[in-house]
């Protein structure tokens, strides 16, 4: 039996800290032989002010551009990963909260590891606004690499 994950589930929503994190997991599996997966969440929530029952086709295209574009963006990863030497096997396109939805996918496809990027909000930010990152940690049941870029410089 190995110490090391056997599926291994990158987050992504192609920010500069995802990048990084996606370096590191297309890293992480091919060194360890893992599968890898991605997962680009579609924020579905919360809807638009203007929700009201008479809007229903405009919620519909409202829904369908914000699945679109999250589509984009998972193609869009999927083939910066693949250039750095990731094999993806298998692509998600979630939807509604990211971080339900990262932990629900862990979950389905039996993760070992979630890798996820952070901004590094500092703590009043994170919270007044919510982390994805402090959430999938705290309500994963594999472990969750978070990987944050280093901005301090050394000190001389």
């Amino acid at each position: 039996m190995s110490i090391f994950p056997t599926r291994i589930l990158l987050a992504t929503d192609g920010s500069k800290q995802a990048e990084l994190a996606a370096l590191t997991a297309v890293d992480l599996a091919a060194s360890t032989n893992s599968e890898l997966h991605m997962v680009t969440v579609a924020r579905l929530e919360p809807r638009p002010a203007h929700d009201i029952p008479e809007s229903g086709s405009y919620l519909k295209g409202w829904y369908a551009s914000i699945e679109r574009e999250a589509q984009e963006l998972l193609d869009k990863e999927v083939k910066k990963s693949k250039k750095t030497g990731g094999i993806i096997p298998q692509v998600h396109l979630g939807r509604g909260q990211p971080d339900r939805e990262i932990v629900h996918l862990a979950d389905e496809i039996g993760a070992g590891l979630i890798v996820i990027g952070s901004r590094g909000q500092g703590g009043v930010r994170r919270a007044l606004m919510g982390s994805v990152s402090d959430s999938v940690v705290r309500h994963a049941h594999c472990p969750v690499l978070v990987v944050r870029r280093e901005d301090r410089q050394e000190p001389v």
